[in-house]
């Protein structure tokens, strides 16, 4: 099936609006997050030249066996913050911006530091402070997937222009514990189970998306320009990007094999953030991990 052939040029995808920063994102509303900090984080005040978080510090989510403090997201409410990468210079955080998500979503290690540019005052949250926040306000959680997906979309298309690499593997998809997968089908207020047979086109780049999928059984290859990027089986999902932002589709997915689907309209999906928040913060965690495959698959 010529479609399944994923060394084909593909569709044109808009570029997205920023690559890194959040706050420069088209999606990214600052009194909305604002509001999610100051009702689920606590207060606290940096002095010039005190750290916030240094690069490389290891994640935590903290509790009572841990012997550090849990990894902590910012909201700047007054002041400004500097990060650096070594001794570089790299940007500068200011009034109704965040900073520090990206380690408290996925628990890894700092890629930065950040210091207090002047005396400073921010807002923070651990995860399991984003968690509870994510529970009372749903669209918080898809405002972060889409500042997320700007990045994706950023990389996509740089990736989609070169040629494939002699070599290159795709990545395994972060797939679902199978009780979150569960929890996960009994909070959807509707669901459809689609079956697609092998070398089927489930979507292509360029089209409107309505539905993300969540994978019952099955594999499923994703595709940006000539590069299959990723495989997709049981627990995973593929195409949150459309439903939650609502732009057009970045990527094709193809069925390397019998599958069946679980498809999961955007009211659906509100519905299950709100009900199941960890479902959100893995979702999270799943976009994460692909902005680092993708980001690797550039520097080759």
């Amino acid at each position: 099936m010529d479609d399944m052939d994923f060394t084909k040029p593909a569709a044109e995808v808009p570029a997205a609006s920023a690559p890194f920063k959040a706050a420069n994102s088209r999606f990214y509303n600052a009194e909305a997050a604002r509001r999610v900090f100051k009702a689920s984080g606590r207060e606290e005040r940096f002095d010039d030249g005190k750290t916030l978080f240094v690069e490389d510090d290891a994640a935590s989510r903290g509790g009572l066996l841990s012997m550090r403090a849990a990894s902590r997201m910012y909201f700047v409410d007054e002041g400004q913050v500097s990060l650096t990468i070594g001794s570089r210079s790299l940007d500068i955080v200011n009034v109704g911006e965040i900073v520090g998500e990206m380690a408290v979503i996925t628990g890894r290690p700092r890629s930065a530091t950040a210091t207090a540019r002047g005396p400073c005052i921010v807002h923070s949250m651990d995860a399991t402070e984003l968690e509870a926040a994510i529970a009372r306000d749903p669209p918080f959680a898809l405002m972060l997937a889409s500042v997320m997906y700007d990045r994706l979309r950023f990389i996509a298309a740089r990736l989609a222009s070169r040629p494939v690499a002699p070599g290159a593997k795709a990545r395994e998809a972060t797939v679902f514990e199978p009780e979150l997968v569960t929890r996960l089908e009994a909070a959807l207020p509707r669901s459809a189970v689609a079956r697609y047979g092998r070398e089927s086109i489930i979507m292509k780049e360029g089209q409107a998306g309505t539905f993300m999928y969540l994978v019952k059984s099955g594999r499923i290859a994703i595709a940006v320009g000539g590069h299959i990027v990723e495989m997709v089986g049981p627990g995973g999902t593929f195409g949150e990007m459309a439903v939650v932002d609502q732009s057009p589709r970045t990527a094709r997915a193809g069925a390397v094999e019998e599958s069946e689907l679980i498809a999961i309209d955007r009211a659906a999906l509100v519905e299950v953030v709100k009900k199941e928040p960890a479902f959100a913060l893995a979702l999270l965690r799943g976009i994460a991990e692909r902005l680092r495959h993708m980001n690797a698959m550039l520097g080759k």
